[in-house]
């Protein structure tokens, strides 16, 4: 029995071409939750908090086990898997539209950066006919259904940002494409890419003058709304117009690439408090120097009086910064919703890691959890001063954090030259210690990044793990899965609270991290385990 699946727009499944009822808003969520996971197990207490966060009743269990039942009949028994705790739904190769749309646009991507753009705008043009309205469009309210509207809508975005560029690199008209640029604009103002394509339309239409204006407009309205100058590619492709580039007038995109293929996508750090941002700036420093990132440095203040101060304070890091052949930019701006404000300078720019301290209260304070629960990247939150030129030390159980803790820590210590150790229990709940489970993930940090991983098996309690992380330079350990219910758990809170080593708390974004190849940029997610 042949069965296919929609989300890019209403929630559809079709079983033998033909639409099926699938039930109410809770249970096609529950669908939701296992389609952007699919053919991997997903835990039944993953899709219990994704559904109720904070606030499960008591008969969550029973309620979900009902919802797969329900969707079993709806879709065949074999559909739905129920195993060791959690469920898994078997969706064959082209059964998905986000899968069909990966790939295309993948394959659009990889023909754009290899000079084929006449190809890349075909695979595009095909990637973007597989939406049929917003994502997930008939459904509303669950928190986590709103990160995964936001992350699959922006992947659309990309998709159409790279289908104009394919246009205008293919040697066809400009002033084709540039109405369909203009309305991108007015939709995204803050977002630098389209803003970029704008500028180079107008300029082989013949409008440099308007191309010169549009920069202008651009840089006054990322200063106006996020305090910020606009990016590297922006600044370089203005200098181009101003003094006709002859490669401007070409076919090809300027400067041997665009403003995706410029290799500098951004780490953002976020000093909450003035003491925490030498160490969050040492940090970022060290994990932009390979592969080649950005640093966006913002402070927000709430008194307008601190401005001045604030400013120069960032300006001065920024002339350390860019002495050592760091690309930087810095802002301050005041703010009455920093968590808010800080969290869209993640969405708006393509921001891979967003390094923020972390305050007093941990998980008590209120701009922490907003920039945990609304920014697209990874979050590293950062506890203690600058890290010491020690190993890396990162607490693996193989949950969905944990791969993107690993993710940066082997990041971490290939740049800055040390080892990389991986800790597991020496005793689990089934009897067996965590060796095998440590080995996977060796294997995956080696074959992405060429860094070797000691595995260290440690008895299963907080105390025991503080022990051994003292002599880290760094640890770096991911947010327990019911961070929101929960707060940091037993162990975390022993690392955070007991250790003079510098601590890294991070929370996995649904964009692809830091390390992820340019290719996987255009899907859902992407970790070592994918």
């Amino acid at each position: 029995m042949s069965v296919s699946y929609r989300i890019l727009g209403p929630v559809e499944a079709l079983v033998e071409h033909r639409s099926v009822n699938l039930g109410g808003p809770r249970q096609r969520a529950v669908l939701v939750a296992l389609l952007t996971r699919a053919n991997s197990l997903v835990p039944a207490s993953r899709v219990i908090d994704e559904l109720w966060e904070d606030d499960p009743p008591a008969s969550a269990p029973n309620l979900v086990q009902g919802y797969v039942s329900h969707l079993r009949k709806a879709l065949g028994k074999d559909a739905i898997e129920t195993r060791g705790g959690g469920y898994l739904i078997r969706v064959p190769p082209g059964a998905l539209d986000l899968h069909r749309f990966e790939r295309l646009a993948e394959d659009g991507s990889r023909a754009l950066v290899d000079g084929r753009p006449a190809e890349a705008a075909d695979l595009l043009e095909r990637a973007l006919a597989e939406w049929h309205g917003p994502a997930l469009a008939d459904l509303d309210g669950q928190p986590f259904l709103q990160a995964v509207s936001a992350r699959l809508e922006e992947l659309r975005l990309l998709a159409t940002e790279r289908r104009m560029e394919a246009a205008l690199a293919g040697g066809g008209h400009a002033a084709d494409v540039l109405h369909e640029i203009d309305g991108l604009v007015r939709a995204h103002p803050l977002r630098e890419r389209p803003r970029w394509l704008q500028m180079l339309a107008l300029y082989r239409s013949g409008r440099q003058a308007e191309a010169l204006e549009a920069y202008r407009t651009a840089r006054a309205t990322l200063v106006e709304e996020l305090g910020i100058e606009p990016g590297p590619a922006l600044q370089e492709l203005e200098r181009a117009i101003l003094r006709q580039d002859p490669a401007l007038g070409g076919s090809a995109t300027p400067s041997g690439g665009s403003l995706e293929h410029d290799g500098l996508r951004s780490i953002l750090v976020a000093a909450l408090a003035a003491e925490a941002l030498a160490g969050l700036v040492s940090l970022a420093e060290t994990l932009a120097r390979t592969p080649q990132r950005e640093v966006i440095v913002v402070r927000t203040v709430v008194d307008a009086g601190d401005l001045a101060q604030v400013n120069a304070d960032l300006q001065g890091v920024r002339r350390d910064l860019m002495a050592r052949g760091v690309t930087i930019r810095v802002a301050c701006f005041t703010s009455v919703t920093p968590g808010a404000d800080i969290a869209r300078i993640a969405a708006e720019h393509d921001v891979d890691l967003l390094l923020v301290d972390a305050p007093d209260g941990l998980l008590e304070d209120g701009r922490l959890l907003t920039i945990l629960g609304q920014s697209p990247c990874d979050v590293g939150v950062v506890v203690g001063g600058e890290g010491r030129p020690r190993d890396v030390l990162v607490p693996f159980t193989g949950v969905e954090h944990d791969w993107s803790a690993v993710e940066l820590g082997a990041w971490l210590a290939r740049n800055q030259g040390t080892g990389l150790r991986l800790a597991g229990a020496s005793t689990g709940a089934d009897g067996r210690d965590a060796s095998r489970l440590l080995a996977s993930a060796s294997l995956a940090v080696q074959r992405a990044l060429g860094v070797p991983a000691e595995p260290v098996l440690v008895d299963p309690t907080p105390e025991a793990l503080v022990a051994v992380a003292r002599d880290a330079g760094v640890v770096v350990v991911g947010l327990t899965e019911r961070w929101r219910r929960d707060g940091l758990g037993r162990t975390r809170t022993a690392l955070a609270t007991m250790l003079e080593s510098q601590v890294v708390i991070v929370r996995r974004g649904t964009r692809p991290g830091g390390l992820a190849p340019r290719d996987a940029h255009t899907r859902y997610t992407w970790t070592f385990a994918a």
